[in-house]
């Protein structure tokens, strides 16, 4: 690896940066570590089930259900809409240079790869990175490969997608497994009348089988965390990992439309420079928070569990508001924060959130190593013992803390830890981390 700047690419230096998107970042890492705090004391066979338990009390069933109704599923979504971002500014400066940009995005993308490889076997397998990271290289497949046949067709440089063409492909893909599941919902079988006999099929057969062999899972996912050495914690990291890995081709649609739909608001112009955008800013959280609210409480009312098969119908329009609701308060939250970023508590607001969204790969996976640490036998063993209240309690003590370091370390560097080491696989060359 060079220690010169080769004449690719270089990393976005300190006073180059979009400032509202580290704040964002920031805003986003807090809301994530909400939910995933529930996953470092609970099996991860149990997401599926995640929602509001009804034999949870007092002020535990308080955090659960304004975690479940106001965090889960919009800071996931407002991440990935951020990470699409970070993708596209690195295509855009390519562009803007006239310089090539697949080689350091490729790296940048195998990267990012290794590092979520690491984490989720050596630290927590409720990992998201290996997801990002197969999604950016689909990402790049399908850009070559329209590229390609532009060329071929055209004959000519095919011109940069459009910000409403891009938020249009975002969307669609978006849409599409939420059209997978209406249909799964519409088309399950119906129940048996009471006192029917009747004889399962193959493909209930099929299912008792995945159920049983879930069960197995769960209860070894307890026994390692809760009573195993740190060598047993990585054997069944592994384990849920490979079964992890089954959701990616659903989720990949998610996660690429997620990518494109942030990618065009970066495109748009709204992020460089939100005060002209304040109008639609506006509107997306004038509208966007009642509309998505009301949204979140019909899901809500139907339900908070989300399972993974043989969806009724009303599971699944359940899981399909509850993700539309998703994305609807995602784009509304950070609507939300842009907009308080230009007034009054601006400056305090920037103060918080932009250093640790500086450091946010850093501080994801601290939040996952102080997270097992605190709750897998290996550390301090509290698997199962801290109630929900507690458990938010905690996270926002953390996340002090991760403000704090983040405004220490940027004083000093220029980079958080992990960032430097994805920018100088990224780029090629050993970057000065020095500030």
């Amino acid at each position: 690896m060079s220690t010169t700047t080769d004449d690719v690419l270089a990393p976005v230096a300190p006073g180059e940066r979009i400032h509202t998107l580290d704040a964002l970042r920031g805003f986003a890492l807090l809301g994530i570590a909400l939910v995933n705090v529930e996953f470092f004391t609970r099996p991860l066979q149990d997401i599926d089930a995640a929602g509001i338990d009804p034999n949870t009390r007092g002020l535990d069933y308080l955090a659960e259900w304004l975690t479940y109704f106001f965090v889960q599923g919009k800071f996931w979504t407002m991440f990935a809409l951020l990470f699409g971002m970070g993708f596209t500014v690195m295509i855009e400066r390519a562009r803007r240079a006239g310089r090539p940009f697949v080689p350091a995005y490729l790296r940048r993308s195998l990267a990012l790869l290794g590092i979520g490889a690491v984490h989720t076997v050596l630290i927590w397998s409720g990992d998201i990175l290996v997801s990002y990271a197969v999604a950016a290289l689909l990402l790049l497949l399908a850009r070559q490969v329209r590229r390609a046949w532009r060329r071929r067709v055209a004959r000519n440089e095919p011109a940069p997608m459009s910000a409403s063409r891009m938020g249009g492909w975002g969307a669609a893909l978006y849409g599409l497994p939420l059209v997978v599941i209406l249909m799964a919902g519409m088309f399950d079988s119906p129940p048996a009348s009471p006192g029917q006999a009747t004889a399962p099929t193959h493909a209930q057969a099929e299912q008792a089988q995945r159920s049983a062999e879930k069960a197995i899972q769960r209860t070894n996912a307890v026994q390692a965390y809760s009573q195993g050495t740190y060598a047993d914690a990585v054997d069944q990291r592994i384990v849920d990992t490979t079964w992890q890995m089954g959701t990616l081709p659903i989720a990949s649609f998610w996660i690429l439309g997620l990518f494109l739909i942030g990618g065009a608001l970066l495109r748009s112009g709204v992020m460089a420079n939100p005060g002209a955008h304040d109008r639609a800013l506006r509107w997306t959280r004038n509208f966007g928070l009642p509309l998505g609210f009301a949204t979140m409480a019909v899901s809500t009312w139907l339900g908070t569990a989300a399972p993974d098969e043989q969806l009724s119908l009303r599971e699944a329009v359940q899981v399909v508001l509850f993700l539309v609701a998703s994305l609807v308060l995602a784009l509304a939250y950070g609507a939300t924060l842009m907009l308080a970023l230009s007034g009054s508590m601006g400056r305090r607001l920037q103060g918080w959130f932009a250093p640790a969204g500086r450091m946010a790969l850093s501080n994801y996976l601290m939040q996952s190593v102080i997270g097992t640490l605190v709750f897998y036998h290996y550390g301090l063993g509290l698997w199962g013992q801290v109630g929900r209240a507690w458990q938010v309690i905690g996270v926002v003590a953390v996340f002090a803390l991760q403000v704090l370091a983040s405004r220490w370390w940027l004083a000093r560097f220029r980079y958080g830890p992990a960032e430097w080491a994805w920018r100088c696989i990224t780029y090629w060359h050993v970057v000065p981390i020095r500030a």
